[in-house]
């Protein structure tokens, strides 16, 4: 029987050893299955104290849990290759930083299955999450599935539920291209991406999407609860000051707050300011303190906005 994702609830962040023998041989009992990733987000999750902070901006501040991290995996030769722009894995950054996952690290490869297994393998062993993008369709250079099943020692095998919803959606019989779209890694779990005929595919803790831009967020939406941590708040601090000009500010500002996320990106041509300062963290207060700090260091006249 294949596993339905209705049945399924979301799986706890993991990272998966890589091992060439199938997977159900190496999986005796439940708590085996988890992974380390999954073990060591439980440990530091029940180890930790509950959030807090000292009087001073210059804290450590705790969390709750292990912050989860993430790779993005784009698979295609028209990316290399300049045909196609991506526009998935700044999506991805976006959507899952706003989520509380850490994306640390994006790579983009040919469609080549050893090298998808390789990749797909590396970045399953280093994060919690992994999401590709592209290589999945009924075409000869559609080899997502194929890389993912060998970076697991999987076989790819058809799905008779794939091949019904393909049957369904297409109102005909299922030729040889759409049947490969039904070839996939054999232990994949199926989740229902709501009004879509086909679904997100799941193998390990590697998100298979597709590489067309609109059906990957719808994809993502439809799912996108799995993921949800501790976001970071953004507070955006538009200066009309030189970058040079406040540059030993925001040193001090760093020192008071070394746990903050500051950016500083300076804008060319632009006639209202000269910088964007970005101020981040997970702990709001944190994040607002840091801003008094910042406003009291800088000139009255030189901020134009916060927002």
């Amino acid at each position: 029987m294949e596993p339905a994702a209705a049945a399924c609830a979301p799986p706890a962040p993991r990272r998966c050893a890589w091992n060439r023998q199938p997977l159900l041989a190496r999986r005796p009992r439940r708590d085996a299955a988890l992974g380390t990733g999954v073990r060591r987000f439980r440990a530091a999750r029940d180890a930790a104290p509950a959030a807090g902070r000292l009087a001073s901006g210059s804290e450590r501040l705790v969390y709750p849990a292990r912050v989860p991290t993430a790779a993005i995996l784009v698979i295609g030769n028209e990316i290399l290759s300049g045909k196609v722009v991506d526009a998935n894995s700044p999506y991805l950054c976006r959507e899952l930083r706003a989520l509380g996952v850490d994306v640390e690290r994006i790579v983009t490869i040919p469609d080549d299955v050893d090298v998808i297994a390789r990749e797909v393998r590396a970045m399953s062993e280093a994060h919690d999450y992994v999401f590709t993008s592209g290589g999945v369709g009924p075409t000869h250079d559609d080899l997502t599935m194929d890389g993912v099943a060998k970076a697991f020692g999987l076989q790819v095998r058809v799905f008779d539920s794939i091949v019904e919803r393909i049957q369904r959606a297409q109102g005909r019989a299922v030729n040889e291209s759409l049947l490969k779209m039904a070839a996939l890694p054999s232990e994949a779990v199926l989740i229902d991406a709501g009004d879509l005929w086909f679904p997100v595919v799941l193998v390990q803790n590697v998100y298979v999407f597709p590489g067309i831009p609109e059906l990957l967020r719808r994809k993502f939406e439809s799912i996108r609860d799995r993921f949800k941590g501790v976001p970071f708040v953004l507070r955006r601090v538009y200066v009309r000051s030189r970058e040079s000009d406040i540059a030993a500010d925001l040193h001090a500002l760093l020192a008071e707050f070394p746990q903050l996320l500051l950016g500083s990106y300076p804008r060319l041509g632009d006639s209202e300011f000269s910088v964007l300062l970005t101020l981040e963290s997970r702990d709001s207060d944190y994040v607002q303190r840091a801003l008094d700090a910042l406003i009291a260091r800088l000139p009255r006249d030189a901020i134009l906005k916060i927002e």
